[in-house]
């Protein structure tokens, strides 16, 4: 089973209440779980949060969710508890709440990259950018011919000594990853990279794990700051597939 699990914090630092901020009519929340309910490959999507407020709100509409303990330091480690009910054979899919237009179609591609490249561990689709490179908010990606992500960095980077014209990467936060590597991954303790950047898939990274990416176009972003969530206010009543729900 193809098995999609949404962390959703109430508290952020920069936005607050972020899942609960309505966009076009409804909570934020609401159309990350509603859009990954358009996948055609998801077997399931649980909402996995660690207040009743967010709890409340998904099922309200519709939605499933569990809830979580408030100590987990990230969303991974809190979609690693809800994971402990799931088999090992089951790919569970990380898809972050404070993104609201993200597309079904790349949770489609995500899964179907991992299960034709399964000697990653962990797969997440990258996505070229020519704008906002500066933006640290931006996880940039750099990774080898082979598609194996080498680093994650909020820097503009890899640095361009010979000034020619290179892509820029961001990730999409679309993760794939198989059931024994989440576990695998909440086991390590958070590591010097992952402190540094404040990038929690570096601790994949720095613990040598199997990490992979593809290239995939569009237009989806995160709402990590106000500005983005005046973005997503004018952009979404004019989004293609929020006339599907």
């Amino acid at each position: 089973m193809n098995i999609g699990l949404i962390p959703s914090r109430l508290k952020s630092k920069r936005l607050n209440k972020k899942p609960l901020l309505v966009i076009d009519g409804l909570p934020m929340i609401v159309h990350t779980f509603k859009r990954a309910l358009l996948s055609k490959l998801l077997d399931r999507v649980i909402v996995c949060t660690d207040h009743k407020s967010i709890l409340d709100i998904v099922k309200k509409y519709g939605g499933e969710a569990i809830l979580t303990s408030p100590k987990h330091r990230n969303g991974t480690e809190r979609i690693n508890e809800v994971s402990k009910k799931f088999n090992k054979n089951d790919l569970i899919i990380d898809i972050q709440g404070d993104q609201p237009l993200v597309d079904p179609k790349s949770i489609d591609e995500t899964i179907k990259f991992h299960k034709k490249n399964k000697n990653f561990d962990i797969v997440l689709p990258s996505m070229s950018i020519s704008k906002e490179i500066e933006n640290k908010s931006l996880v940039k990606t750099i990774f080898s011919e082979n598609g194996r992500v080498v680093y994650f960095s909020r820097q503009k980077t890899p640095y361009n000594y010979y000034g020619k014209k290179i892509k820029y990467y961001k990730n999409l936060s679309v993760v794939s990853f198989k059931l024994e590597a989440l576990r695998k991954y909440c086991k390590f303790k958070m590591s010097k990279n992952e402190k540094i950047e404040n990038i929690e898939l570096m601790r994949a990274i720095d613990n040598g794990m199997s990490v992979g990416t593809f290239e995939i176009k569009g237009s989806d972003f995160a709402v990590d700051v106000q500005n983005d969530l005046f973005r997503a206010i004018d952009v979404m009543p004019k989004d293609k597939i929020r006339k599907k729900y």
